[in-house]
């Protein structure tokens, strides 16, 4: 994805690997500036979503993905919340509505690639 100029890079891989087809590479580079405009339009802003990525991944990391969202404080629950509002809305615009039956991953890194 890179004819946006964003403090992050969005990486989408689907369940039957990935090729390097040129057709799919394309399609591949659409659905991840979609999927990158979905979540940055529900955080706000670009500059949002990485830090709220990152967030999420470490609320994640210590009471399971998804947390129980009771267990969680009510900073930890505003994150939480904002990220699954944000990410259903990118993977249901990239995958569908029915991702769930052979759905696609995704990777949130810095521009940079750190």
């Amino acid at each position: 994805m890179k004819d946006l100029e964003l403090p992050y890079a969005v990486r989408l891989y689907n369940t039957q690997g990935d090729s390097d087809a040129p057709d799919l590479d394309t399609a591949r580079q659409v659905a991840q500036r979609r999927f990158a405009l979905m979540l940055q339009d529900s955080l706000g802003d670009a500059d949002m979503v990485l830090p709220v990525y990152q967030a999420y991944q470490r609320i994640a990391q210590a009471y399971g993905d998804p947390p129980d969202l009771v267990a969680l404080t009510d900073a930890e629950r505003e994150i939480a919340e904002a990220w699954l509002a944000a990410e259903r809305l990118a993977m249901d615009a990239v995958f569908g509505p029915l991702r769930g039956m052979g759905d696609g991953d995704y990777e949130i890194l810095p521009a940079d690639g750190r």
